[in-house]
Order: C-alpha cells, then structure tokens, then sequence
C-alpha cells in the first residue's frame, strides 16, 4: 500500500488519532500496562502472550516465579522441556519455550543478561536484532521496545488494526509497519502516550469491537464510524 492512500478520507489523521485517544482515556482511564515487577518479566510475558489472553500467561509467569526461574541465567540452564511443562499453561508451550530460550541467549550473548544495556541502543537498530531472534515478531519485538525498555514505538495489534479498519481510516491491505508508522507520525513521540493508547485501543477491541459481532452501539468509538 503506498504511504499516500493510509486513509480513506481526507481528515486530519492527527486531530482525529488525538480525539480518538481522549475519548477512550475519558471513558476507561490509565490501564496501568504492562504489569511486571522488572524489565525482563515484560519481556518473558511478551513471547508468552502470543495467541492467547493474558489469564494464561499470568498463570505460566506465576509458576516461573515460584520454582525461582525468572531470570536470565536460570531460564538459560534450566532444560528446555521441564520449561514447557512449567508454561503449559499459556498454550503452544513448547514452541514458547523454544522462543524464550533464543531470547534469553541473545540477552546473554549481546547484553551480558541485562536488560539495561539494551537501552543503550538506537531503538530502530535493537528492532531489527530482536525481529532476527527466532520466533520474535513485530508486536512482541515493539512490545519490548515498549513496555520492557520505556522505548517510543507504537505496538500494533489485531484490535489496532480492526479499529481502524471498521472505522474507515486505513486500507485493508496495510501492512504491520505502516500502521504502526501512522500512529509514530501523527501522534507525539512519547512512551507514556504510546503506552496507554495501544492498551486503549485493546480495551475498547475486547469490550465493543469484538471479532465477529461488534458491539457498535453505547461503544466510545460510535460517534467516529464511517457514514
């Protein structure tokens, strides 16, 4: 999709990305993500979380902390399938633990196991390693950028993308980064902005633009629907 057809209107995608964000925060208030006791629990719970809900990746971080294995070092010793036993919970768990054991070898391998040190990084050099991480994608790779390394980049999600879709201000064909770049343009680079408006955006997704029957009426978001 060319850079020049991102809407299907011609609105200011800037006031309306901005009234969008206002209405969803005077409706639901700060959302408090991503809740985490340090930076590499983010970043654990960022490959748990892929295809399924948070309940479950509560569970498998949950029994990681009790057998004392959240943490670089340990999940780098620990076996591999005593590690999917223990995450079974947040499904395709051993494909999981195959991801979080390539993560925790780059951490090690690049960062001496810190993850402070990846924040000395330019956060578009740091994407492209985490994207070349086996089994680290797009969303997972800026949720870290995000929510583990208080780094400026919008995360872009199913619900992102329904959003905006339902509510005529992309094409269908636009890829992952380009909505992800059209929120990084048109809206103020800052972390705190990015953080809360993509759990907004998930907070309205789950509530009223449900996948097959959205719930249009009484939604925020009504008011901004194509006509």
């Amino acid at each position: 999709m060319g850079k020049n057809r991102e809407m299907k209107k011609s609105v200011h995608l800037e006031e309306v990305l901005k009234k969008i964000y206002d209405k969803l925060f005077a409706t639901f208030g700060p959302q408090g993500w991503w809740p985490a006791s340090s930076p590499f629990e983010v970043a654990i719970g960022a490959i748990l979380t892929q295809n399924t809900n948070w309940k479950n990746v509560e569970k498998a971080i949950n029994n990681l902390k009790k057998h004392n294995l959240l943490s670089p070092k340990k999940l780098k010793e620990i076996d591999e399938k005593k590690l999917s036993i223990l995450i079974k919970s947040a499904g395709y768990y051993n494909q999981k633990a195959k991801k979080i054991k390539e993560f925790v070898k780059f951490l090690v391998e690049n960062y001496n196991g810190k993850m402070e040190e990846m924040k000395k990084e330019n956060p578009e050099d740091l994407r492209e390693k985490l994207l070349s991480i086996k089994g680290i994608g797009r969303e997972s790779a800026d949720s870290i950028l995000l929510y583990a390394l208080d780094m400026p980049v919008f995360v872009v999600d199913a619900y992102t993308y329904r959003i905006m879709l339902r509510h005529g201000l992309i094409y269908e064909d636009i890829t992952y980064d380009e909505l992800k770049e059209l929120f990084e343009k048109n809206l103020p680079h800052d972390v705190k902005i990015f953080n809360e408006y993509h759990a907004l955006l998930v907070k309205v997704g789950k509530e009223f633009c449900k996948k097959s029957v959205p719930k249009c009426n009484g939604c925020p978001l009504e008011e901004f629907l194509e006509k």
